[in-house]
């Protein structure tokens, strides 16, 4: 019996142990959040309303406004650009992420996976792993970014999916990330990045009317490449926010856990050790009365 007692009594402190590394993610976590927080909410109103201008402005222009990365071609070469983390222990955060890059290969471009033409970019090296694991053509040239989270190592991977769009390497490229909701939400989502979409306006819609100075294409031409830099560094952003909002709740969730745990074990000592002492005071008794006898 006193086996059983030590062997609960190592669980105990074992399970207590796990508990205080996960109390103490889930804090680093939460101060990373609330930073990542600020970031995304700052940063979406003017990357949303940049995209929102330039997509009326390509869909209301006549002719070849906007140029290549405006242009409809068909799809033989696709560019998926793939936004995990590089650290695990965040939940179901990054499987729901390669599901969704999957998901998506399988439904929109299985023609193209099966010829070979479907590349993956991935920023995080836990959607790199899984992919590359799962034999996906990868490249593995962004995935530190988060390493050192700025606009200049973004604007990189950005600038190089339009030149890879404007050399015909790439028909199409999209992003799949996490959109941030709140700290116990996420929003998986696949965005078109190239070619720019139009507005699919209603029919009573109005007809947005610019005055540009100088003049269309110009602007138009000076403010793609910033604006898809712009629309990518948002989305890694949504990203960074996400992760941290994940492994915040999975810790949470883990320490909540391991207090029910906790419970449970100590219950079953506090049994074993009833039982111990009970076995005890009935040998002490039997052997008085043997001695008596």
């Amino acid at each position: 019996m006193s086996g059983a007692l030590k062997e609960v009594r190592n669980r105990i402190k074992s399970v207590q142990s796990t508990q205080q590394i996960t109390k103490a993610m889930k804090m680093v976590s939460a101060a990373k959040l609330r930073r990542a927080q600020d970031a995304i909410i700052q940063m979406r109103p003017y990357a949303n309303k940049l995209q929102e201008m330039l997509s009326n402005i390509v869909s209301n222009s006549e002719g070849e406004v906007g140029g290549v990365l405006a242009t409809e071609r068909p799809v033989e070469k696709v560019l998926l650009i793939v936004i995990t983390s590089d650290r695990g222990l965040a939940g179901a955060y990054n499987a729901n992420l390669v599901k969704a890059a999957k998901a998506t290969i399988s439904e929109r471009y299985s023609r193209q996976f099966a010829n070979g033409n479907v590349t993956i970019w991935n920023i995080g090296k836990k959607g790199w792993e899984a992919l590359l694991k799962a034999n996906y053509k990868t490249d593995a040239t962004y995935k530190d970014i988060f390493l050192n989270l700025r606009f200049e190592t973004v604007q990189a991977c950005a600038q190089a999916a339009v030149k890879g769009f404007e050399d015909r390497q790439f028909d199409v490229v999209e992003i799949v990330y996490s959109q941030f909701k709140n700290a116990a939400t996420q929003r998986f989502v696949v965005e078109r990045f190239l070619p720019i979409p139009k507005v699919v306006a209603g029919p009573n819609a109005k007809k947005s009317d610019f005055i540009f100075e100088p003049n269309r294409e110009e602007l138009i031409a000076e403010l793609m490449p910033k604006i898809l830099n712009t629309q990518l560094f948002k989305a890694v952003l949504d990203a960074n926010a996400s992760e941290h909002g994940a492994r915040m709740t999975a810790m949470d969730k883990a320490s909540d856990n391991a207090n029910e745990l906790l419970r449970s074990l100590k219950i079953s000592y506090n049994r074993a050790r009833q039982a111990a002492i009970t076995t005890e005071l009935t040998e002490i008794v039997s052997g008085a009365a043997a001695l008596q006898g």
